[in-house]
């Protein structure tokens, strides 16, 4: 199967739109090209020497468990072991990904087979996890650790303050265990304000300590600000012991 005008402008597109959202310029187009094929498309064109993403996805997943695993724990200094564990399994998973992906709209530049084209592989969860991946480590062979670091505090790391994973992480539950070593202690919730607008709502909230306030925390939700309250008190906390 030839390879049409359409599919010979689309990694030229990709590199277009990377240096414009992202400032991305890869110095070897190639490794883009590899990153955003999937096994069905070289399959179809057998005879142009192409590559797919297998062997750089298998790399990138190994950079983004690295960076993500450095990043909350310096972030989080008060959690164990088994709450970093679980953070990250929320973080660096296929359903995590693959919403990076399409936010990025990573998906309108996948090379795929006909056939998976028709079978909607373009908006499967997999695909889209394992071209994220595949970017990522593109990307690490391309330009190293400076230009993944840069990506990934833009795509990823902000999601932790935008409450995504909460349920991996409960800071209030960190905050009670904290806290209570000695004794038992009275934590109170206070909602302060509740500003913005329904469609970017902000809420603030204060952690009261057996009734002296001791932090506050501003979420697009009540549940995600006292979340935020909680973990600002244990970083006061613990910058104080």
């Amino acid at each position: 199967m030839e390879i049409t005008r359409k599919e010979v402008f689309l990694i030229k597109e990709l590199e277009d739109y990377l240096a414009k959202e992202f400032g991305i310029h890869f110095n070897n187009p190639d490794l883009l090209a590899e990153a955003f094929t999937q096994a069905s498309y070289v399959n179809e064109h057998p005879h142009q020497g192409l590559k797919y993403y297998e062997r750089i996805e298998f790399l990138g997943d190994a950079v983004l468990q690295l960076f993500v695993s450095e990043y909350i724990y310096k972030r989080f200094p008060e959690l164990p072991q088994g709450k970093l564990t679980r953070l990250r399994a929320a973080m660096v998973c296929e359903d995590s990904f693959s919403k990076f992906a399409k936010e990025c709209h990573f998906d309108q530049y996948i090379r795929l087979g006909h056939g998976e084209e028709m079978a909607g592989a373009r908006q499967r969860a997999s695909l889209l996890c394992d071209i994220f991946e595949a970017f990522i480590g593109a990307l690490y062979l391309d330009q190293g650790r400076d230009a993944v670091e840069k990506f990934i505090h833009r795509v990823i790391f902000p999601k932790l303050d935008m409450g995504w994973f909460d349920h991996a992480v409960d800071a209030k539950t960190s905050l009670q265990e904290f806290l209570q070593r000695n004794g038992d202690v009275d934590i109170e919730y206070h909602l302060l304000s509740e500003a913005g607008t329904e469609n970017d709502p902000q809420f603030k909230v204060s952690v009261s300590v057996n009734g002296e306030p001791i932090a506050q925390g501003i979420g697009s939700s009540k549940k995600h600000a006292e979340m935020q309250a909680a973990q600002a008190a244990l970083n006061q906390l613990r910058k104080n012991n």
